[in-house]
């Protein structure tokens, strides 16, 4: 399987490509926190701060459109705050009867609705942009120098790792299941549904003691190679005054968004 399907990581050089990567994980976590506290329908301050996240696109050399585009994920979880339109209580908007009862969307609902998806989308727009600006070592040494937990770090880091290998494992045994499944042109292969089903039981079972095996052997090799319980990167991580200066910046950027939400 290509890199591709899980690195999202885009090769630029750019202002924001060359900044310390503690600086983009903060700048994103405040970004992302001051988000989540604007008040409800503060529609001018939602612009303002989609504008520091497309600003942020801009000065990052993504493509038109990237961050929106992969940010439209978020949508379909968006949809467990639905119940909110029919029980926030307000005045009626649309009404419209289902089965005996009758529904009525209220203008408290809808307005803290739609402020729950645009702080979602905002918020995944930022997680992309962190992600496409700096690559995945670099972004766990960010989370060790800012004192995240290190087991935290060692579990994340691993699981990214062999989430690539773990898919070739699987791309391999559907392979091979294909390949025991041949039927004639325009005829479907394979048995029944509970043969299929039985088949993808084992699938997965056979997955399951691959990977626990593996983990085991990786995990003394690590060990007997000098493993203490983080990895190591060639970044230096070293803060210069540019990236004190842009996370001043942002900061102050950050906070004149709140303003403009309270106003």
């Amino acid at each position: 399987m290509h890199i591709n399907s899980f690195d999202r990581y885009e090769q630029r050089h750019s202002l924001v490509h060359h900044l310390d990567p503690r600086t983009k994980v903060v700048v994103t976590g405040l970004f992302i926190i001051a988000n989540v506290l604007l008040p409800d329908g503060a529609w001018a301050a939602f612009a303002a701060a989609w504008g520091l996240v497309l600003l942020g696109g801009w000065l990052a050399q993504l493509p038109p459109g990237y961050l929106i585009k992969r940010s439209f994920i978020v949508l379909p979880f968006t949809l467990a705050a639905v119940t909110i339109l029919f029980t926030l209580p307000g005045t009626a908007v649309v009404t419209f009867p289902l089965f005996s009862r009758t529904i009525t969307i209220s203008d408290t609902g809808l307005i803290r609705f739609a402020s729950i998806v645009i702080r979602s989308w905002l918020s995944i727009q930022a997680a992309i942009w962190l992600t496409a600006t700096t690559q995945f070592p670099d972004l766990m040494h960010a989370l060790r120098h800012l004192r995240a937990p290190r087991l935290l770090i060692a579990i994340i880091s691993f699981m990214y790792r062999y989430l690539f290998v773990l898919a070739n494992e699987a791309t391999r045994l559907l392979r091979a299941r294909e390949a025991r499944s041949a039927a004639p042109v325009g005829k479907n292969g394979g048995g029944s549904i509970l043969w299929r089903a039985k088949v993808a039981g084992s699938m997965v079972g056979q997955l399951f003691i691959r990977s626990f095996e593996r983990s085991e052997r990786v995990y003394n090799a690590m060990l007997a190679r000098g493993y203490r319980g983080q990895l190591l990167t060639m970044n230096p991580h070293v803060m210069k005054k540019r990236d004190w200066r842009v996370l001043v910046t942002a900061v102050t950027l950050i906070i004149l968004v709140q303003i403009i939400g309270r106003l």
